[in-house]
């Protein structure tokens, strides 16, 4: 499984590229950032980051895409760049076809470290570890791209099997009626 991780970032724009199972050891095929300046006017800065993000899909061709899932922050204009890059990596996925999936920065700290509490040194540590790098990729933004790469390979086949289970159990089950009455533990009589 070849995985493209996203940490999205209006100023860096984390990205990183991992190959690999579950199980196994895991190889770095590419990490960087994507930079835009802060003074640029904003629908550029997302076009930089569009043609960023198209040019390692274009080199890598990975099979997913892995974007750290946006969380509210106290610093709403912050929030609102990392959101604004995260749909564009979303957008730049979706349009090749390439599956998109989201992880929180606590799933993907815990899925590298075993906290989900840990710090961006912790992180850089364990991604340094698991890819049998020299040293942490710098900055902390292509350290968190890979990681989130790591995470999805690893989180995925558990992922897959829960939703083939839903979709079994939602086809075996017959559709209750909906003027069925219930019984009082729940069945229909």
């Amino acid at each position: 499984m070849r995985v493209l991780g996203v940490d999205p970032g209006l100023t860096r724009c984390g990205v990183g590229v991992v190959e690999g199972v579950a199980g196994r050891p895991l190889t770095m095929l590419g990490v960087g950032v994507v930079r835009t300046s802060a003074d640029a006017e904003l629908g550029q800065r997302l076009v930089a980051v569009e043609q960023g993000i198209e040019a390692w899909l274009d080199e890598h061709r990975p099979e997913y895409v892995a974007v750290e899932r946006v969380f509210s922050q106290h610093n709403v204009r912050t929030v609102m760049g990392t959101a604004q890059a995260s749909a564009v990596a979303m957008l730049c996925a979706a349009r090749r076809g390439i599956p998109v999936a989201l992880h929180t920065p606590s799933e993907v700290k815990a899925a590298v470290t075993g906290s989900g509490r840990a710090d961006k040194a912790q992180v850089g540590a364990m991604v340094t570890r698991l890819l049998r790098l020299d040293a942490p990729p710098k900055p902390a933004d292509a350290a968190d791209a890979l990681a989130l790469a790591i995470c999805h390979i690893w989180r995925a086949p558990a992922q897959n099997r829960l939703q083939q289970a839903i979709a079994r159990h939602t086809a075996e089950t017959p559709a209750r009626s909906a003027t069925a009455p219930m019984t009082p533990k729940g069945r229909t009589a």
